[in-house]
Order: C-alpha cells, then structure tokens, then sequence
C-alpha cells in the first residue's frame, strides 16, 4: 500500500487520514472531498475508547480540546427509558468489586431482598465515576485510593465540524497529507476495483467516507446492505445548538439522553453551548410534529433547527470490497443511542490497521476485516435495542410498539447465532444469573429492572425460603457497598466544578 485515498472528508475523512499517517508515514496519503457538499456535523459525544484512540496518534489533550470547544465525559445518563420518571447512568469503565462477596451480584442480591433499593444504586455502588458526577467536580489526574485512572474513565463532548478542522490543519497537512477539493465525477474500474478518479487520481486502496452516500462501496461497487430496521425503527433527526442559562449547573461530566413521544432526545454540554438533537421514527411521526415535540421538550419556540435523515439503518455484507474500504456511515450506521458514530470510526480504523500489517492483502485479510467490524457492530446494535426492548413504557403508539415487538427469533427457536447479543444476555441470565461486570449491561439492566437474579429464584436454586437469612449473611456485603459509596463521595467531592476545571486548566478563562 504505497498510496492511499481518502474520498470523503468530515470526522470520518480526517480521522482515517490521520490514523494512516501516523501508521504509514512513508505512505502517499491523500483526501479527496467536494467543496460542494456539507458534513452531517454532529456526533459530538463519545465513549471511553477515543482517549486510547487520542494516545495512539500522540494528540496533544489541551489543544485538542481547546479547538474543538471540548469538555470531559463520565458517563451516559438515560431518562425516561423504563417508565416516566426514573433514570439511571452508565458509568465509563471497569466496576470497583473490592470487598465484594460474589462480584456485581452482591447488589442483585441486596436488590432482591430490599426492592425498595432504587435502579440508581447500582452505578453509585459500583463506579467512582458516580461521585465525581453526583457532586459535579473533576479530576484529570489518577486517584490511588479509587483505583481510578481517567485514561480509562474519562470520554469528551467536543465539536464535531471543528474536531475534522482540527485533524485536518494540525494533524493531517503538517504530515503530508494532500488535501484535494474536487467533486468526483467519473469513477474508473476494472476486474480488480477501481483503478482511478476523474481519470486523474490513482491509488493502491481506496477509503470511501462519503457518509450514508457510499459513493464507492454502494453506488460503484454495488456492495448489498443489511438493513437493521427491523431491530431499531429510528430514521430521523432534528438537532441544534442552544446556550447556557445556568453553565454552572448545566456543564455536566455526562451525556443525557431523555425519551419522549417517538423517540429520544440527546443533551451533549460542550465549553461554550449546548448541543442536542431528537432522534425518532417516521413510522410514527411526521417530520413537523417531531420538530413540535423536540421544541416543546426544549421549550422553546424558534431555534436554528436542522433536519438530519438517517437514510441507511446497519451494515454493507463486505466492508473490505476488492480494493475499497468503508469506514464511517459509508460502512454501517445505527441509531447514536450509546455514541457509537465515531465509536466505529476508530474501531474500524484500529481494524484496518491489524489487516495492513502484511507485505500483501488477500482475500482472507479483506473478509477478516468485515468479521472483525461486523463482530464489533451487530452486538452493539443489539445493545442499542435492549434500550427499547427492556423498557415498559406504553404511553404513546411508539412505545406500544417497542413494548409488543418481538426483538429476537433465536430466543423461541433457539437456532445459535453467529453472533450473541440479544440471545447472550438472556443466556446469561437465565444460565449463570449473573452479566458480566465490565460492558453496559449490567448497567442497563439495573436501570431498566432486569436483574439476573432475584428471591425467588435465590430461595429455589439454594434450596432456601428463609429470607432474613439471606440478609443476615449477606448483611456485609451490602454494608460494605455503602462503604464504597461513601469512598467515593468522600475522595471526589474536593475537587473544583467540572466548569472550574476546564476554565483553569483547559479553555484558560475563556
């Protein structure tokens, strides 16, 4: 692979540059993108991986950060999901299981004999995270006595337009890579793929991030797409941008996605503004009606409001085609309920890496690329639907529908599939009553009343109806998960504001 070309530019175009140069920097990179066409532009929120993905390519925090009207993540806040009025929080990395008797299920178990114990107990019990976000204060740095390091707690709520400016003029240009505005217009090809652009550009491997588009892997090569609509209904968007009425309260370590009449409202504070958006069905909704619905939840009545349709729900069958690869919404696109966009972006690119490292591609390298992405995506879509699947809310003809809806054929038919997801979480709990620690389910399906255990099945399976019992000898356990709320409110509640921190340490008073 001595040359290389990127069509498409946006946060998928620039961070596939960026990772290719960093890798490759004897290799001719170069990006093609119409000086015609507009980025989506959102995709403001991210998860825990894009620190390891930051490090990778030695990107300076502050002045990334800086560029991009950047701020700090701990979390994912989901309101509304189970029934009205409750919430709860995905923490980012591992639970602390310290002084646990048996592991997560300590509360399970405290659950079960104590059901009055609120689904918000569970992240509080388990993250660290939870006391930095229940008081909102900040550290960056690692605190010993938590075991906690933020290089693997901490995500960013950042710009996305300004994050691909910031790839591109600090990164990508200063490397060499050649940055061409151009609309394609002709698209040459052979046997063995494409063979140029504009009977100009050649090159050995060519990215297509052309977005939902798929200008090469969809509309030259002809690449089938797997629809995932059936699994997750969502098709549209309206976003904006909306100020800060009170920055202090409202710059929080944390994205809030509420659900409301056919959908869900995300809610990303940057530095300098808030960005948020509705996502929902047109199965359900018009287009107009879910503007007045997102304005209501708002409530406000005029705002700069951009439609965003979410043309393609899932995956190409290959995303590695002859020598065409899809990274971005060119390659497969869910629903951004767990910040999954530029999630699959670095994934993806991580990926391609793994299968570059030979002297020659194959047809073996090319299909263990799509196995590695697809491993990747499918289960994160099916982690995406459990969102609806476990929720219990049937106040409007969408939420009846997400109630009634049969998620997963394999759980009645039993037929293995290549891939778990929905049919590993019931396995899991009806199997081993317990999820494993690490990962959102177990968080999910605290917040959505999903326990892997509960009393019944303790008194049956151990042989066991005395419930005092049960309390007494695990009276420790449940002291000793007080214990570690109490750890981390006492060693998190010190530091400055999240506000104060960024102000002093990132974004110097601006």
């Amino acid at each position: 692979m001595r040359k290389i070309i990127i069509v498409g530019g946006g946060s998928a175009g620039w961070m596939t540059a960026a990772t290719l140069i960093k890798t490759f920097p004897d290799c001719h990179v170069s990006l093609i993108e119409s000086p015609n066409i507009s980025t989506v532009g959102v995709g403001e929120s991210t998860i825990g991986r894009i620190r390891n993905w930051i490090e990778y390519l030695d990107i300076d925090e502050k002045s990334f950060m800086q560029a991009t009207d950047a701020s700090f993540k701990l979390s994912i806040k989901f309101t509304d999901f189970y029934k009205k009025g409750e919430a709860f929080h995905y923490p980012f990395g591992k639970p602390h299981l310290y002084d646990c008797k048996n592991g997560i299920n300590d509360w399970w178990v405290m659950k079960s004999l104590y059901p009055k114990t609120p689904q918000t107990d569970y992240a509080d019990s388990y993250y660290a995270n939870m006391g930095f976000i229940n008081q909102n204060t900040f550290s960056n740095k690692p605190i010993p006595e938590l075991d906690w390091d933020p290089k693997h707690y901490i995500a960013y709520h950042f710009d996305a337009t300004k994050f691909a400016k910031y790839l591109k003029d600090t990164y990508c240009l200063p490397r060499g890579v050649v940055h061409i505005k151009e609309d394609i217009k002709t698209i040459e090809q052979n046997e063995d793929g494409i063979t140029s652009l504009n009977n100009t550009h050649s090159a050995d491997l060519y990215i297509d991030c052309t977005g939902f588009k798929g200008l090469l892997i969809d509309k030259t090569l002809k690449e089938p797409f797997e629809s995932y609509s059936d699994m997750l209904p969502n098709d549209s968007a309206w976003a904006t941008r909306i100020p800060y009425k009170n920055k202090d309260t409202e710059l929080v370590p944390y994205t809030n996605c509420t659900a409301i009449e056919n959908g869900w409202v995300w809610n990303i504070p940057l530095w300098s503004r808030i960005g948020t958006g509705y996502v929902y069905s047109s199965k359900f909704v018009d287009d107009n009606t879910a503007l007045e619905q997102f304005k209501k939840h708002l409530n406000v009545k005029d705002g700069d409001f951009k439609k965003i349709k979410m043309s393609k729900i899932g995956i190409h069958k290959r995303l590695w085609v002859k020598n065409v690869v899809a990274i971005g919404l060119s390659a497969g696109f869910i629903e951004p309920l767990e910040s999954n966009g530029l999630f699959t972006v670095h994934e993806f690119l991580m990926k391609l890496l793994r299968n570059l490292q030979r002297s020659e591609v194959s047809q073996w390298d090319r299909d263990n690329f799509t196995f590695q992405c697809k491993r990747t995506f499918r289960p994160f879509a099916e982690f995406v639907a459990l969102h609806y699947a476990l929720s219990h809310r049937s106040d409007t003809e969408y939420w009846k529908h997400m109630n009634k809806k049969q998620w997963c054929e394999n759980l009645i038919t039993l037929k293995p599939p290549s891939i778990h997801g929905f049919q590993l979480a019931a396995n899991d709990r009806d199997i081993r009553y317990t999820f494993e620690s690490e990962g959102g389910l177990s968080c999910i399906a605290a917040g959505m009343h999903w326990g892997p255990t509960d009393l019944p099945t303790l008194m049956y399976e151990n042989v066991d109806s005395n419930t005092e019992a049960w309390k007494q000898n695990w009276s420790q356990a449940f002291l000793n998960l007080d214990s570690k709320k109490l750890a981390f409110k006492a060693l998190t509640k010190d530091f400055p504001s999240l506000k104060n921190y960024l102000q002093d340490n990132i974004h110097d008073s601006k």
